[in-house]
């Protein structure tokens, strides 16, 4: 069984909209697009180098667009992106020109992929696929980058489909520039109690 990561920058009110730049996703009228930019720094340059090596993708319609016209010309800076396959949750979309695009339209084939052999599958933006993921239980790993500011509005990473579920925290780092990178496994249900004093 191949795990489900999903990998997300957000803010400390959970916001995940356009962190790589002003155009990115301006949707909803979102205006604080490239606001992960002040945050770069060594530290967090060699956790997102580590991030870049080759996997297996699955991604929502929109972020596969904004991917998909921007990545195969850019893929210096993301040498693997090309190679890995592209899963692509669309009700629309059937095919792309972009190699190793496959496209899905069902929680079902999610699920067939899931229960396949092959490598862990990373999800990179994808709000709407994440609640959906979130919803049905799906989510193996969150690697979050924590950055220290508040957006207000946008697209967020926790929104109308997470379920009660609990996670074990495996590895964090804070880097100089304030980002809390952190790494957690899902670890079954919800645990309660009384907090003594």
């Amino acid at each position: 069984m191949r795990k489900i990561i999903v990998l997300s920058m957000i803010s400390l009110d959970g916001v995940m909209q356009a962190p790589g730049g002003p155009k990115e996703d301006a949707s909803g009228g979102f205006k604080y697009g490239g606001w992960t930019e002040p945050y770069g720094d060594e530290v967090y340059g060699k956790v997102v180098q580590e991030e870049l090596k080759p996997a297996d993708y699955l991604l929502g319609r929109k972020t596969f667009q904004i991917w998909e016209s921007y990545w195969p010309k850019h893929s210096d800076f993301w040498p693997g992106i090309n190679e890995g396959t592209k899963y692509v949750m669309s009700k629309t979309r059937k095919k792309s020109d972009w190699k190793k695009s496959v496209f899905l339209n069902k929680l079902a084939d999610i699920k067939k992929l899931k229960n396949s052999k092959g490598s862990d599958i990373q999800v990179w933006g994808s709000s709407k696929l994440i609640q959906l993921l979130f919803k049905h239980d799906l989510v193996d790993e969150l690697r979050l980058k924590i950055h220290p500011l508040t957006l207000g509005n946008g697209k967020k990473l926790f929104d109308n489909g997470t379920i009660p579920a609990a996670f074990t925290l495996v590895d964090s780092i804070v880097t100089p520039s304030g980002v809390i990178i952190t790494n957690y496994k899902r670890a079954g249900k919800v645990k309660t109690g009384a907090v003594k004093v």
